[in-house]
């Protein structure tokens, strides 16, 4: 074996890959990133973070602190989002406080109204890790279209959608593609009626919103307090401002959360009880978190939230001055989509690649805005997710955008060969050899990735390389069928994670 390498050798090496990636700091990266711009808060979460990265959160009897700060933590949640009763759980993230969710409202439902093909009614504005949920759990995905207008869920449409099978309906608060706030009043309301769970997804606005309400905004209600709501995610990773790894599902009591939980003792180990997906884990993530969450207190976390309003105000205002640009919907709590006239066709119609260059063209400038697709009737769009750290770039964001609007119109639209599309279409993405649809094997994926400009990567040992420019690669996407579209991402996904 290969002698090992100097401590500050590795920590180089580090710091140069990590030079290529877009920056988490400073107010320039638009989406996957929350930066509360406050001095000292990093080396805080650092600090707490290598205290407790050896501490098994595993076994909370062997190390009892593992319990004291994740009760502090839920203390904390059940304060602010909470009703009377309300217990609740810190996992990995998002999708795991979802995954969660949808497994305490399948069991509850076998359980007590036996249920056993279970569905859940979501809008088509909910986060894909329901879905994700659905795949895991084997709970049937029933999908409800939005108001076109305002793209919030439609509250009536929703409770026609609730059967004897239904399990759990889903609400957000707001929805990740446009930053509105659904009905959640209503919809809770009628899945209380029928005597089926409602969970809200908050994961976003759940550490945003309330704050936003004690800064003078207006929000309305979409809490635990709320009737029918019997369960709620918010993650501390966004705009709680912990670092990644850190989130809250919140029940509306300890028999409904008792679902969640996972306990075996049929083999000749230690007997196992899991209150979340994941065994074994560090207790660093939570340390973090409980830290950062004391560190910034109350009038910290309402004075962030006065920020990210201010900034937002500005940005939408700036917008709207831009000929061609149109924001989707009333955003309310830091996020914000927004399109361009020309690009908006619900049917493919019109220069989708106006939009994407403009993407391109800001990244070329050192923004990332976060492109996403046609959906459902929903126009393509860009996305923003403020935070404090883009208080003070919000002109300098809006200087650029006209730049690279100007650019943009001057490139040359990106089109699809139509022959390319109809090749594509014959294929069944999940067809089986010698079937009577073609099978989309590996020649053809190459064939596809390859018009998208994503070759292999020189040294790489195959590794896709990713181009400088994401435009082509979707546009081809946008034009593709659903089915075939996720085949292709997790080809591309699998290409680049290749020795």
């Amino acid at each position: 074996m290969p002698a090992g390498r100097p401590a500050a050798d590795v920590l180089d090496e580090l710091r140069t890959l990590r030079g290529a990636d877009a920056p988490t700091r400073g107010g320039r990266t638009f989406a996957y990133v929350y930066d509360a711009g406050l001095d000292g808060l990093d080396e805080l979460a650092a600090a707490a973070y290598s205290a407790y990265a050896t501490v098994n959160g595993l076994d909370m009897t062997v190390f009892p602190s593992v319990a004291r700060l994740e009760n502090d933590l839920i203390r904390s949640a059940a304060a602010l989002l909470g009703a009377p009763g309300t217990q609740g759980t810190f996992t990995s993230g998002g999708t795991e406080s979802i995954l969660l969710a949808v497994k305490t409202a399948r069991d509850h439902a076998r359980a007590e109204r036996g249920v056993t093909d279970p569905v859940m009614v979501l809008p088509s504005t909910a986060h894909a890790a329901f879905h994700k949920a659905a795949a895991y759990l084997g709970v049937e995905a029933v999908v409800v279209p939005v108001d076109p207008g305002t793209f919030r869920a439609d509250a009536d449409a929703i409770a026609a959608a609730i059967t004897d099978r239904t399990v759990l309906v889903v609400a957000s608060a707001p929805s990740y593609a446009h930053g509105v706030i659904d009905p959640v009043a209503q919809i809770a309301g009628a899945a209380a009626d029928r005597g089926v769970l409602c969970h809200v997804d908050a994961c976003i606005g759940g550490w945003l919103l309330p704050y936003l309400r004690r800064a003078g905004r207006e929000v309305p209600p979409f809490e635990m307090s709320v009737r029918g709501v019997t369960s709620l995610s918010v993650d501390l990773h966004k705009y709680g401002y912990a670092d990644k790894g850190a989130s809250v599902v919140l029940y509306r009591d300890e028999q409904l959360r008792r679902h969640q939980y996972f306990a075996h003792a049929g083999w000749p180990g230690y007997p196992v009880v899991n209150p979340t997906v994941q065994g074994t884990k560090s207790a660093g993530l939570l340390a973090q978190a409980w830290a950062v969450l004391r560190h910034v207190g109350e009038d910290g976390y309402t004075e962030l939230a006065r920020q990210v309003a201010g900034a937002s105000d500005r940005l939408l205002a700036g917008l709207a001055g831009i000929e061609g640009v149109r924001v989707l919907g009333r955003p309310s709590c830091g996020l914000v989509a927004f399109t361009l006239e020309g690009a908006e066709g619900p049917h493919g119609e019109g220069d989708l690649s106006l939009l994407l260059h403009l993407a391109d063209e800001m990244r070329l400038r050192g923004w990332y805005l976060q492109p996403q697709l046609r959906f459902d009737g929903m126009p393509p769009n860009l996305h923003l997710t403020l935070t404090p750290a883009t208080v003070h770039q919000v002109d300098a964001l809006l200087a650029d955008l006209h730049e690279a609007l100007t650019a943009a119109r001057a490139l040359t639209p990106v089109t699809v060969d139509p022959g390319l599309i109809e090749l594509a279409a014959a294929f069944d993405p999940a067809s089986a050899p010698g079937g009577e649809t073609p099978q989309l094997g590996p020649d053809e994926i190459a064939a596809v990735l390859a018009f998208a400009g994503l070759g292999d990567a020189e040294g790489t040992g195959g590794a896709t390389a990713l181009p400088d420019r994401m435009a082509p690669v979707l546009v081809l996407l946008d034009a593709l069928p659903a089915s075939l579209k996720e085949r292709l991402l997790a080809e591309f996904v699998g290409s680049i994670f290749r020795i």
